[in-house]
């Protein structure tokens, strides 16, 4: 199993920029697939962004194309998440998650079996 731990929540206005970090341990953390969730009160669960330990591949959901930027670290066993551009509507709790050596493109949420405590983000003036 690996284990997640997210930053970098906090409060921001319309606008701005966030960097969420997803910290892994664990054994072989490498191999993990690891994508960004979020979810807000009264809302399902959305994801939001996946990077593939295969082959380095991303995606992203429709609501934060070409605003948000996920990166991984294998030295520092981190992902990150660059979020910006940020609007109200990005308000949420956002968690990471990973499934073991899969493909971004073909996963369910059911394949991520590690899940992080998550961190607030909240855009408002």
């Amino acid at each position: 199993q690996v284990q997640l731990v997210e930053s970098g929540g906090g409060l921001v206005q319309p606008g701005g920029s966030l960097r969420l970090s997803c910290a892994a341990s664990g054994f072989a953390s490498h191999y993990w697939t690891i994508a960004w969730f979020r979810q807000s009160p009264g809302k399902e669960r959305e994801r939001v962004s996946c990077i593939s330990s295969i082959d380095g591949s991303t995606n992203y959901g429709d609501s934060v194309k070409g605003r948000f930027t996920i990166v991984r670290d294998n030295d520092k066993k981190t992902v990150y998440l660059q979020m910006n551009s940020l609007e109200t509507e990005d308000t949420a709790v956002y968690y990471c998650a990973a499934a073991l050596g899969i493909h971004c493109s073909n996963s369910l949420s059911a394949d991520f079996v590690s899940w992080g405590q998550g961190t607030q983000v909240t855009v408002s003036a």
